[in-house]
């Protein structure tokens, strides 16, 4: 399989056009699907100054592995939320996505969802409102791979 290296520096480039892309949003809440929504939305929080940044577990795959099921857990309360920007560092399969908007359109029903990404794929079965590049091929993260010992 192959595999391409995604750099600080480009994230920090596609962050500020993500940022542009989704600012019309004006969403009150950022929520990081955990992991890979983490380094962005912290990012997308100091840059837009939202202070309302928060986090929900997904488990989908296990390395590079699709699992059969989905775990989705520790929801934030949105009660109080009017519009979340969902961030995550890719849509792949739109498989965990689907899932996660399923679940919190059913708990938070007034509230409206969009979904800002850094990459997707065509053939996911949800496309981000809102997304930077196109996925040919596998993306090897910086936040997974300079940390390696």
């Amino acid at each position: 399989m192959q595999k391409y290296y995604y750099s600080y520096e480009e994230f920090v480039q596609d962050t500020r056009e993500l940022i542009k892309l989704s600012k019309e949003f004006n969403a009150d809440v950022l929520l990081g699907a955990a992991r890979g929504g983490l380094t962005l939305s912290h990012f997308m929080g100091e840059a837009l100054n939202i202070r309302k940044v928060y986090s929900l577990n997904s488990i989908h795959y296990e390395g590079t592995t699709k699992l059969d099921t989905f775990n989705i857990f520790n929801i934030p309360d949105l009660s109080k939320a009017s519009k979340v920007l969902i961030l995550d560092d890719i849509v792949d399969s739109g498989e965990t996505m689907v899932e996660i908007l399923k679940l919190l359109k059913e708990q938070f029903p007034h509230v409206e969802f969009k979904l800002a990404t850094l990459f997707y794929k065509k053939t996911a079965l949800i496309q981000p409102d809102y997304a930077v590049k196109e996925a040919t091929q596998w993306i090897e993260f910086f936040w997974e791979e300079d940390i390696k010992a």
